[in-house]
């Protein structure tokens, strides 16, 4: 690669820089081919391809391109033909690679092992992360997992073994860890079935979070479909430094666009202010980005991406990369449809909720704030790491604290959890003493896995109802969503500040300006938290946790036992019946906040994810009912009790009865889970009427043959009676821009009718027509 490269050089030298445009690299292309991973040597990186890609649509377009359309249109299906208006028209799409978290991946494998395909098209990996139960420790919460979840391991490695999928072990880490350290690379177009995708946008990839069942349109070679994404620029000035970190960035642009200011959108740093960011950095900023509803968040290739790249042995691909750096950078003069900006040199360390991740605080103002609304003060619990925040910087600077709080004779006032990102950063850290200290100074090292982040927590010091604080590094902070408990007043913070009010034990403790009381009783102020970017040597592995598939899968053997709980073959969804949808039930009118937490929790429920019928019995348990201000107690309107959402919803489906659930905005925000879709489907529901949505559970809807539909005047939402039949008309005549009517009639005889909107094209409505996209896959088989 060092000859290729100098050859290049030299070239470009008698040639100029015009050289680049006359695919100077395609003379070489035996000597240029880079592998996407050194575990998959046959799939080789296609620069040049994206090049030409990129060429064609900018000479099509007459402008600059911004970072993400070079990206995204350098994937198009059909760069020549294909209609480009951002926000408006639908992409077809050809991305390099799948990943799916053990979770999801039991749905999107089953759903794949339906389309009676035999291999996968692309590179895809599945990661067993999702299913760890935090209770007292790593190796002992691990070992509990591998026995509990033994069934669904085994259906995860035999079907990943048969079609081609390479297969993490439990213990190896969490999917966007794994991801960054040896798939995302500049460039690449990687799907994710898991909403915190894009952390591997800190590579300069875009990598979007979807749903199970594009996932399997991607394995199955059928061009993605993606609505052309806006463009929101962040300008970053300035540089970090002192007690402000890359999360404060996300807090921040978080505050200001709140959780749904992103949709339709990729959020793409730039700015002089990047350079000051470390890899890890600008994937933790990448990360959180899903908690503002942007498609994917990305940052240009610099030379912190490509120091990242050569110390986790991928050194060739920087070398690629290099070669092709005006493709993975923004056009001179490209122009965003938003642009936001922020100075890092007064950029102040931020903490963000309860209960939203855009409830923004500057930490200087968070204690009078806490006072002013009642939130307890004193903190129960301080965790970090999990996939947003745990890197090896991430640990390092964590660990320069709780060294000083330890030289000062202090332990953590709080309980103190750490959750290493993968086996490598659990290993390294244990090599270089930082797990030592973190566990000195009172510290719990939890398993390489989500664990409290995601619900996996058997949390004990706090019993059901009881209103405590506690502050974690991770994403997302929606209520009931780390302990089960709805008075859980979850923070989002840096792994710095966590650290910090752990040892502090109380959320008004400001290190910028707080002193802690030493042991002998000198007060003390800690200083700024320092830690190395990398290691200075080279990673430890740990343990080997990958499993290659085989060269050949015809004959392992996937088994489903008819008895399991945890795993279910799937059966068709019918196909639409050709007419309009009449007289509907309103199953239930969410109030408020309803995301994929509210719709098909996750905790205890995770272990039925492979399992439609049983996870059904989750469904919109945790939505408030507008009727009675109450959760999961809903009238049934065929017996005139009240019962549970999922049990109206077998009782309406045992009987016939179709029914719709109306909703309020954002509608489905938070998590990629397609569990949200599926189960409405599942147990008779037909339509989801709400203010506005999310757009991957928008999308997963479509592709359950649901109609996802919003309102044209969303006053119309105060229309809706919980006792209303819903007539939806049109559907005959049903066409991309054409709007749906709705007859609403009231109990008392009369009625109101009004519009709904929607973003079906041509082939969502066939999805519709099919049943699901599933079935109309095997239509055209």
């Amino acid at each position: 690669m060092a000859s290729y490269c100098m050859t290049v050089t030299r070239l470009r030298l008698v040639l100029g820089n015009g050289a680049r445009r006359l695919h100077v690299s395609a003379a070489f292309n035996a000597k240029a081919k880079v592998a996407m991973s050194r575990f998959e040597p046959g799939s080789s990186i296609n620069y040049e391809k994206q090049r030409e890609n990129i060429n064609i649509v900018r000479n099509r377009l007459n402008r600059p391109l911004t970072l993400s359309e070079k990206i995204v249109y350098g994937h198009l299906d059909d760069p020549v033909g294909q209609d480009i208006a951002r926000g408006r028209t639908y992409l077809r799409l050809r991305p390099d690679r799948v990943a799916m978290q053990d979770a999801t991946a039991q749905m999107a494998m089953l759903q794949f092992i339906s389309s009676g395909l035999p291999t996968v098209a692309v590179p895809s990996t599945i990661h067993c992360d999702h299913l760890i139960e935090a209770q007292v420790g790593g190796p002992a919460d691990l070992k509990r997992a591998k026995e509990i979840n033994e069934e669904v391991y085994k259906f995860l490695a035999t079907a990943g073994a048969k079609y081609g999928v390479g297969f993490w072990k439990p213990g190896s880490g969490i999917i966007h860890q794994i991801i960054l350290e040896n798939y995302a690379y500049p460039g690449v177009m990687l799907i994710g079935t898991d909403s915190h995708t894009p952390n591997g946008g800190g590579l300069g990839a875009v990598c979007i979070g979807v749903g199970g069942a594009d996932a399997v349109d991607v394995m199955a070679g059928i061009p993605w479909e993606l609505k052309c994404p806006n463009v929101i620029g962040v300008k970053l000035t300035g540089s970090l430094s002192g007690w402000t970190s890359p999360k404060d960035v996300i807090l921040k642009v978080a505050g200001i666009l709140t959780v749904k200011g992103g949709t339709g959108a990729i959020v793409e740093y730039h700015g002089s202010g990047v350079d000051s960011i470390s890899c890890t950095g600008m994937a933790t900023i990448c990360n959180m980005g899903a908690e503002i509803g942007a498609t994917t968040s990305v940052f240009p290739y610099n030379h912190r991406m490509s120091t990242y790249l050569k110390k986790t042995g991928r050194g060739d691909i920087a070398s690629l990369a290099d070669e092709y750096q005006d493709d993975l950078i923004p056009d001179a003069g490209c122009e965003y449809d938003q642009v936001i900006e922020i100075n890092l040199d007064e950029l102040k360390p931020h903490i963000n909720g309860p209960f939203t991740p855009d409830l923004c605080h500057p930490v200087s103002e968070i204690g009078a704030t806490a006072v002013k609304n009642g939130w307890p003060l004193e903190v129960k619990v301080g965790l970090i790491g999990s996939c947003t925040n745990s890197s090896y910087e991430d640990m390092g600077r964590a660990a320069s604290l709780a060294k000083q709080a330890l030289d000062h004779g202090l332990k953590c006032k709080a309980a103190f959890t750490i959750t290493p990102g993968s086996e490598q950063i659990r290993a390294t850290i244990e090599r270089d003493g930082y797990a030592k200290i973190l566990s000195d100074v009172g510290g719990l090292v939890l398993a390489n896995a989500c664990g409290p982040c995601i619900g996996q927590w058997d949390r004990k010091d706090v019993k059901k109802g009881d209103k405590n604080t506690i502050v974690t590094s991770y994403n997302r902070n929606f209520t009931s969503r780390n302990d089960a408990n709805p008075a859980t007043h979850a923070f989002v913070t840096s792994p710095e500040i966590v650290t910090a009010m752990a040892i502090a034990g109380t959320l008004d403790f400001n290190p910028e300006t707080d002193y802690l009381t030493a042991a002998n009783g000198e007060k003390f102020m800690l200083e700024p938290p320092t830690g190395d970017e990398l290691p200075a040597r080279d990673f430890d592995p740990g343990q080997d946790t990958y499993q290659h598939p085989p060269a050949v899968g015809t004959t392992v053997q996937v088994d489903v036992s008819p008895q399991s709980n945890r795993l279910q073959l799937l059966e068709p969804f019918d196909k639409w019946h050709g007419k309009d949808l009449e007289n509907l039930r309103v199953l239930i009118k969410v109030k408020g906040k309803c995301t994929t937490d509210h719709i098909s929790a996750a905790g205890p429920w995770l272990k039925f994810r492979g399992h439609l019928d049983n996870i059904s019995n989750n469904m919109l348990i945790g939505a408030v009912n507008s009727e009675n201000e109450a959760i999961n107690k809903i009238k049934n309107q065929l017996t005139g009790d009240f019962g549970g959402v999922p049990d109206v919803a077998r009782h309406y489906k045992a009987n016939g009865v179709n029914w719709v659930v109306v909703g309020d905005e954002n509608y489905g925000e938070g998590s990629s889970r397609e569990h949200a879709a599926l189960e409405p489907r599942h147990l008779g529901g037909r339509a989801i009427i709400v203010k506005s949505f999310a757009r991957i559970h928008e999308t997963n809807l479509k592709k359950q043959g649901m109609l996802p539909l919003t309102f044209a005047e969303a006053r119309d939402y105060d229309k809706v009676r919980p006792d209303d039949k819903i007539s939806i008309t049109g559907l005959k005549t049903f066409a991309p821009g054409s709007a749906l009517t709705a007859v609403i009639k009231h109990s008392d005889g009369s009625q109101d009718t009004i519009t709904l909107n929607h973003t079906f094209n041509e082939t969502q409505i066939e999805w519709f027509q099919a049943g699901s996209a599933l079935n109309r896959m095997k239509e055209l088989q």
